[in-house]
């Protein structure tokens, strides 16, 4: 196994008196695909926000290609920096309305990496040329559909050349007939050995890029393992309910 890149230990995560994380232990090697998978409800979207420091975690350590990361110390500019580098994809795209596609994709590295805009603006025709939407540089958001704009939302987040992705049901809300072009793409940068973390419902997608599977119930991680033996033949009584819940 490779180097572990990103590591999470007894982490909790409290919202008022709701206690969303209890105590949650993760490793992400280098290169690794792992799958999120659980109810609603389970912390899968709160432990990836706090991966990316979105949320700041209330107990428990964080430790970033085996430096620790003093979450509650760090300055706005040193968490914008780990943002940077775990690129977040969220369910609803999160476009700009107000800037066109090109634009949506350079904001990131000129305005956190310091680019020249040259030099952004080739990365971006280069990375909507990978994602299939070379020709859309130019259209508004509200000109694509569904699955376009979650591409530009990818392409957006490649542009920070990150060291992880982080994607919260990327493809939960896309009608079923663009699903596949998103998955098709995930599926590629997967062989290509990007280290991802994909929270999803999607069993055949965690079956065709997860190395690892991790089932979360009520803020913990219940089960977790290699993809065939958690999806097939899970162990936990809670994960043998919910994979039956999904494929029946």
């Amino acid at each position: 196994m490779s180097e572990v890149l990103l590591q999470a230990s007894d982490l909790h995560k409290r919202f008022g008196d709701l206690e969303v994380l209890k105590g949650v232990d993760l490793k992400i090697h280098k290169s690794e695909v792992v799958t999120l998978i659980g109810p609603s409800g389970s912390g899968k979207s709160t432990l990836l926000r706090c991966l990316n420091l979105l949320e700041i975690p209330n107990e428990g350590e964080l430790v970033w290609n085996g430096e620790p990361l003093p979450y509650n110390r760090m300055t706005p500019a040193e968490i914008c920096k780990h943002r940077a580098r775990t690129g977040m994809v969220f369910q609803h795209f999160n476009l700009f309305p107000h800037r066109r596609v090109i634009e949506n994709v350079m904001e990131g590295p000129l305005t956190v990496l310091g680019e020249a805009r040259g030099e952004a603006e080739t990365t971006a025709h280069q990375l909507l040329d990978r994602v299939g939407l070379a020709d859309k540089a130019k259209a508004w958001p509200s000109e694509l559909s569904g699955g376009q704009q979650q591409r530009v939302a990818i392409a957006r987040a490649l542009a920070m050349n990150p060291n992880v992705l982080l994607l919260d049901e990327v493809t939960s809300a896309l009608d079923v007939e663009l699903i596949a072009g998103v998955n098709d793409l995930l599926a590629e940068l997967a062989r290509e050995g990007m280290t991802m973390v994909v929270v999803t419902h999607d069993l055949s997608f965690a079956r065709r890029v997860s190395h690892r599977v991790c089932f979360m119930d009520e803020g913990r991680i219940v089960e977790r393992g290699p993809k065939d033996e958690v999806i097939e033949n899970p162990q936990a009584e809670r994960a043998r309910e919910f994979m039956a819940a999904l494929t029946s």
